[in-house]
């Protein structure tokens, strides 16, 4: 292979590196754009194990980047299925009150989504709740009707074929194990012999702060993993849940608290929590990796969120290990749900940045250093701003690369 082919390199064939491949080959069509992948197939680690949400933009603080990059990735990406002949479903989804005091919670949702311009909001009482969920139960709910749902593996594997009839061209296969630098160029040492570019792109997920600290950069985060683990509903019961339920998250915890999502194959997932996993691949709950685990316990930051919330920590570890406090916690939404409806399903490792002080970051984080732009933290909803954040990252290489 001649090292020296490409202008951009992209590491990691997740859904945002493949929409910023797909944004870079469609604005600089004379550029020759790489993405390396350390697995054989794409799209196999976050972006395949996505519950296919295509969220809407009610959660994220107004002007952040995910407020942003979400509202306007819903159209961009849903005419990108409509384009590609992808199925997808604007099924809506009702966040729930199951009691008083999540009311005030409920209308700070109601506010942040009708500033970020999330079109349709209905605050509804229980009457009208039951129209649209009629199993679920709650005081009060807010109602997104844009909300949908897709295969984001799917949508990945289609941004490829797209990518490579612009002249794009994708690498499986090879896992980066070294970055080094020569002249102007970067070569990226893989398990496959070297990858030659101008320019790089870090868009490795899981790994994004291990691959910038190849590069000399020593990002303000570090990866922590947490793993979320789901039920799904026995066929005969998934009439119980119509679309998406989910309940009034809380507001210091970038997580969504457990929900029901039917998914684009008319399945119904229960779940996630959110425990901390023990390797950053870690799908099930023995995978180790001693190594990954003592940079995890080595990183300041990590004991500093361990102080801040160690009781919402050990309610997720308990819910983990103990299917009747999952159930319960599942019953505030769908009090008809029994424990033998609930089969084990799958499980998700979201790469959570947190910084040295403890503090989760709620919203993305782009950093640019020489001749490199790193997606340090882009979790939920960055499969459905993909489009967006492809379109954002490649103005800043427009400007930062000489492209």
């Amino acid at each position: 292979m001649d090292s020296q082919k490409y202008d951009v390199a992209i590491i990691g064939g997740g859904i945002i590196g493949l929409a910023i491949a797909l944004r870079l080959t469609q604005r600089y069509p004379r550029r020759r754009v790489v993405v390396v992948e350390k697995e054989s197939e794409l799209a196999v680690h976050q972006t395949g194990h996505n519950s296919g949400v295509i969220h809407s933009g009610i959660y994220y603080r107004p002007g952040s980047q995910k407020a942003q990059f979400c509202v306007s990735g819903v159209s961009s990406l849903i005419r990108f299925c409509q384009e590609s002949g992808i199925k997808y479903e604007r099924c809506g989804k009702v966040i729930v009150a199951t009691d008083e005091s999540e009311l005030g919670r409920l209308e700070n949702l109601y506010q942040r989504g009708t500033a970020n311009g999330v079109e349709g909001l209905e605050m509804m009482g229980p009457e009208r709740l039951k129209e649209i969920e009629p199993h679920t139960s709650g005081v009060k709910a807010l109602y997104a009707p844009g909300t949908g749902i897709v295969d984001f593996k799917a949508v990945a594997n289609a941004y490829a074929d797209r990518i490579r009839e612009d002249g794009g061209e994708i690498l499986t296969g090879r896992e980066v194990v070294g970055i080094r630098k020569a002249g102007s160029d970067l070569f990226l040492e893989t398990t496959q012999g070297s990858v030659g570019s101008k320019y790089l792109i870090n868009c490795a997920g899981l790994y994004a702060d291990r691959v910038a600290r190849m590069m000399g950069v020593h990002p303000e985060v570090r990866i922590i993993p947490f793993r979320g683990e789901y039920y799904t509903l026995s066929p005969q019961r998934r009439d119980l849940v119509k679309a998406l339920i989910y309940p009034v998250p809380n507001p210091r915890f970038p997580f969504l608290g457990v929900h029901f999502t039917r998914n684009i194959h008319g399945e119904v997932e229960a779940g996630p929590n959110a425990v901390l996993a023990f390797a950053r691949e870690g799908y099930r709950k023995a995978n180790f990796n001693v190594a990954e685990t003592m940079g995890t316990l080595g990183y300041p930051g990590f004991w500093a969120m361990t102080l801040k919330y160690w009781k919402t920590g050990l309610g997720e570890v308990h819910r983990s290990l103990m299917k009747s406090i999952f159930l319960h916690d599942l019953q505030r939404l769908l009090p008809e749900i029994k424990g033998e409806d609930l089969a084990p399903g799958g499980s998700g490792v979201r790469a959570q940045a947190v910084d040295k002080k403890g503090r989760l970051l709620d919203d993305f984080s782009i950093h640019e250093s020489d001749g490199a732009i790193h997606v340090l933290n882009a979790p939920s909803p960055g499969a459905t701003s993909s489009l967006s954040i492809g379109e954002y990252i490649v103005g800043l290489a427009g400007k930062s690369f000489d492209l």
